[in-house]
């Protein structure tokens, strides 16, 4: 991820801050140690969901370049799950772009999470938390 984060740095002109979050998988979740989580997605669906998130981010504040990268399938602790990455001639823009993506991916992007664990298997349920954080930018 650092080859993205490179190239975003350096994309163009008027670049002042490039900020980005790493996702990645834990490695104990609910008290229990989690062995792999699961990523299921439909494609198609999950990439049109996605750049609408993107797109309602460059809308919304002055920023150069956004990245998202998801990835899917089977990952295990420690494994990078997402990176977004924005690029903006300030740090405040960027910040707030990115977590603004971050909030919606957790609640309107079409993943399905499904964790094994040392009790067996699950499917990992939407949190209240998460539905609070996506609420705070429609206010």
């Amino acid at each position: 991820m650092a080859a993205e984060l490179t190239s975003m740095r350096l994309a163009g002109q008027g670049v002042g801050a490039v900020v980005s979050f790493i996702g990645q998988v834990r490695d104990m979740n609910d008290g229990d140690d989690i062995q792999t989580l699961t990523l299921e997605h439909y494609p198609g669906m999950t990439e049109k969901a996605l750049e609408a998130i993107e797109t309602e981010a460059k809308s919304r504040w002055d920023i150069i370049d956004s990245l998202i990268i998801h990835r899917v399938g089977t990952l295990k602790p420690q494994d990078q799950i997402v990176l977004v990455a924005i690029s903006g001639a300030h740090r405040g823009e960027a910040f707030k772009a990115c977590e603004f993506i971050m909030d919606f991916l957790k609640t309107q992007a079409p993943f399905w999470k499904k964790e094994a664990t040392n009790k067996g298997e699950r499917w990992v349920e939407a949190k209240l938390s998460d539905d609070a954080a996506q609420a705070r930018w429609t206010k």
